[in-house]
C-alpha cells in the first residue's frame, strides 16, 4: 500500500479504546474530491449493573437518564457523574422490573419512566420522588415522549395502544387503539409527538406507522412501506417530516405535508376514525384506511435490525442505531451514511444509540455549543 493510500485510510478511519469510527469522503467521478468535516472523540463511559433498557438526553443536553432494572439513574454529562437514582420501592419485590423508557420534561423538572409493570411513573427529580403514577396499560410501557410545553406525555405499550396523558390532571386524556385480528401483533415499539403538538406518531410490530391527531383523536394516517417491525419513530424539527426505523434493516424518510392541511378540523373522508375524549377508546374503525403515503428517502446500510433514530435540531442529519452494533450518522437531505461508529460488544435490549452517551460527534459545520457532548440529537 502506497503513502498515498495510508494516508487516505487513516483520514477516514479513527479509532480508541474499545470503539472505532469509519467516515464516509466526498466521491467525484471515482476520485475522493472532500473528506467528512466530523470528527469523533470518547467522552464518557457509563457503567450499570444490569442491562441498559434505554437512554435519554435532557432538552438542554446537560443531563442523561437511564433505566435499567428496577433502577433509572441521571448523569451529569459535563462532570461525568452519576447525581442521582430513582427506585421505587414500594414496587414488587418479584421477578425483574425493567425500565423501558424515560424521557426528561422540557423544563427538566420531572421525569417520566415507563417500565414492565405497566406503571408511568413521574418523578419529581430535585426531590427523588414520585409525583405521579400513570395506570392503565395492560402491558409494558415501551416509550414515551413529551410535548414541548409539557402539558402532555405520550406513551406506547405492548397492549396496541398510544395513550395522551394530562401533566396537569394526572390522568388519562385520550386512549388511541389499534384494533387487529387475534393472529396480528400490532403491539406499540415506538412514540412521538411533532414539535407544535398536533399529531403523535406510533410505530408498531405489524410494520405500521399510524399518526393521530391530537386534539380530536382521530387517525389521519397509516404510513405503510416497511417489511418489518418499526422500533423507532422522530419527527423531524420543521414538523414536516417523519423518519421510521424498522427490523427490516432501513430507515425510511415521510413527507407529512398533505397531512397537515387536514390537521385541527376533520381528518380525510377515508380515515373515518371517531375521536373519543377521556375514558373512551378512539380507534381505527371499520373502513378506515391508508393514505397511500409515499416515502421519499430511502436509508440502506445497516446490516441487522434498526432499532433507534434521531434527527439533529436542525434537521440535517439523522442517526441511527442497530443490532449489527453500529451507529451511523447520515445527511437527511441524501440519506447517505457520512460516519459509522462501533463501540458496543452487544446490542441485547439497550438502544444502540446509547453510543451518544459516551462519543461525542462533532459535527463542525453545525456545532458551537459549550457543552462537552452535543445536545443535537436530544
Amino acid at each position: 500500500m502506497d503513502n498515498d493510500s495510508h494516508r487516505v485510510l487513516s483520514d477516514l478511519t479513527k479509532e480508541g479504546s474499545g470503539w472505532y469510527a469509519v467516515f464516509a469522503p466526498q466521491v467525484t467521478d471515482g476520485q475522493i474530491t472532500a473528506f467528512p468535516s466530523m470528527d469523533v472523540e470518547l467522552v464518557h463511559t457509563f457503567t450499570h449493573k444490569s442491562v441498559v433498557c434505554c437512554v435519554k438526553f435532557s432538552t438542554d443536553g446537560k443531563y442523561l437518564a437511564t433505566g435499567c432494572n428496577r433502577t433509572t439513574q441521571i448523569y451529569d454529562i459535563r462532570i461525568g457523574q452519576k447525581i442521582c437514582v430513582l427506585e421505587d420501592t414500594q414496587a414488587s419485590k418479584t421477578g425483574d422490573l425493567y425500565i423501558r423508557s424515560v424521557c426528561f420534561s422540557p423544563d427538566g423538572q420531572y421525569l417520566a419512566t415507563g417500565a414492565d409493570d405497566k406503571q408511568i411513573r413521574i418523578w419529581d427529580i430535585a426531590e427523588k420522588r414520585i409525583r405521579t403514577i400513570l395506570e392503565g396499560h395492560q402491558q409494558e410501557v415501551y416509550s414515551l415522549d413529551f410535548s414541548r410545553d409539557g402539558r402532555l406525555i405520550v406513551s406506547g405499550s405492548g397492549d396496541c395502544t398510544t395513550r395522551v396523558w394530562d401533566m396537569n390532571e394526572g390522568k388519562i386524556n385520550k386512549i388511541l387503539t389499534i384494533p387487529e385480528p387475534e393472529n396480528i401483533d400490532a403491539g406499540v415499539t415506538s412514540v412521538c409527538i411533532s414539535p407544535d403538538g398536533r399529531l403523535v406518531a406510533a410505530g408498531s410490530l405489524d410494520t405500521v406507522v399510524r399518526i393521530w391527531d391530537v386534539q380530536t383523536g382521530q387517525l389521519v394516517e397509516r404510513l405503510k412501506g416497511h417489511r418489518d417491525s418499526v422500533y423507532s419513530v422522530a419527527f423531524t424539527p420543521d414538523g414536516y417530516g417523519l423518519v421510521s426505523g424498522s427490523l427490516d434493516k432501513t430507515l425510511k424518510y415521510w413527507d407529512i405535508r398533505p397531512i397537515l392541511r387536514g390537521v385541527g378540523g376533520l381528518a380525510p373522508d377515508h380515515l373515518s376514525g371517531s375521536g373519543k375524549p377521556e375514558n373512551d377508546q378512539q380507534s381505527e374503525g371499520g373502513g378506515a384506511g391508508e393514505k397511500e403515503s409515499q416515502y421519499t428517502k430511502n436509508f440502506t446500510g445497516h446490516k441487522n435490525y434498526v432499532l433507534s433514530v434521531a434527527v439533529s435540531r436542525d434537521g440535517k442529519w439523522v442517526v441511527s442505531g442497530s443490532k449489527d452494533l453500529g451507529v451511523q450518522f447520515w445527511d437527511a437531505n441524501t440519506a447517505t451514511a457520512q460516519c459509522m461508529l462501533q463501540g458496543h460488544k452487544n446490542s441485547g435490549t439497550s438502544r444502540i444509540c446509547s453510543l451518544l452517551v459516551v462519543l461525542r460527534a462533532c459535527v463542525h459545520s453545525l456545532l458551537g455549543d459549550p457543552y462537552p457532548v452535543s445536545p443535537l440529537f436530544v
